[in-house]
């Protein structure tokens, strides 16, 4: 085929089906394919009555998973092939968006979408009594799931101790959530983009302190946390374990509200009930609680 010229590029993309034109331009934009190339999977697709995707395919300008990613996106379920941005395979909400655990993950959005989202109330700290529970997990899936359904979506990492969100999106850790408060940097700065997850930022923890606890107690944390809450439709807050640090009882309370996550055959049901009720006694609203099979 012969090259065409941007008019003619122009034009055919005119008047291509609206669903063509889109992920086209799902593909352009993420420098997938060229004009150029945006042209001859076109004809092919004039000339051989077939999809956009399959076209691309058949030409070889496009692999099965890069239609797949392309695909998702369009129909706002991101599905990214294995290793794309570097992310840790526990992002199954984006890695594996058609597994059971996945599913599951959805409900627990759509429950949080009815129980306490609203344009009001926009920030959950994500807490479990001890560690290995599986908070960190679900806080980066959530945040994930929320940013795919268009919503501006913040994931906070203030499990100071250990902190994970950072390996968990392959994102460097030199600033973050400790540098904001220690007034070292500022939110635009510490907050970080991840550019094949529309929607979704992260802000790391940023160094280790010495004293995690008074920096999260003071108010300066929920001054912070109330001006993000502006800026972003759903803000998630990763904590450490509730029974180790007493500062995820801080956290809960800038927040208002917190979502227990537990582990079968791990978590002990006193220790949740020891940290629920020092929740509910601070005026902290538990919002629901997520048992990992795992």
């Amino acid at each position: 085929m012969n090259a065409p010229d941007s008019n003619a590029a122009i034009d055919i993309r005119a008047s291509a089906t609206s669903s063509d034109r889109r992920i086209g331009k799902i593909l352009l934009d993420s420098g997938k394919i060229t004009n150029h190339d945006a042209m001859n999977i076109l004809l092919a697709q004039r000339e051989l009555g077939l999809r956009f995707g399959d076209a691309a395919l058949r030409l070889g300008i496009l692999t099965i998973a890069e239609v797949a990613d392309a695909l998702s996106m369009q129909f706002e379920c991101v599905h990214l092939a294995k290793g794309a941005g570097g992310f840790s395979e526990e992002l199954v909400s984006t890695y594996q968006p058609r597994s059971k655990t996945a599913e599951f993950l959805r409900s627990v959005r759509t429950q949080l979408l009815l129980r306490w989202f609203t344009p009001e109330q926009r920030s959950l700290a994500v807490v479990s009594p001890g560690s290995g529970e599986g908070r960190s997990y679900l806080a980066a899936n959530l945040a994930a799931l929320f940013s795919q359904l268009g919503e501006k979506t913040l994931l906070i990492d203030a499990a100071l101790h250990r902190p994970r969100q950072h390996q968990i999106f392959n994102l460097p850790n030199r600033m973050g959530l400790t540098s904001v408060l220690a007034e070292l940097e500022d939110c635009e700065t510490a907050i970080q983009s991840l550019g094949l997850l529309k929607n979704l930022s992260v802000l790391p923890s940023g160094p280790i302190p010495p004293n995690p606890a008074e920096l999260l107690s003071r108010p300066g944390f929920g001054d912070f946390l109330a001006g993000v809450s502006t800026q972003y439709d759903v803000v998630i807050i990763d904590t450490p374990s509730a029974l180790e640090h007493s500062e995820v009882q801080n956290i809960s309370v800038f927040a208002r509200g917190a979502l227990v996550v537990t582990r079968r055959h791990h978590t002990r049901a006193s220790a949740v009930q020891r940290m629920v009720g020092s929740l509910t006694d601070s005026g902290v609203e538990v919002v629901g609680s997520v048992l990992n099979e795992a």
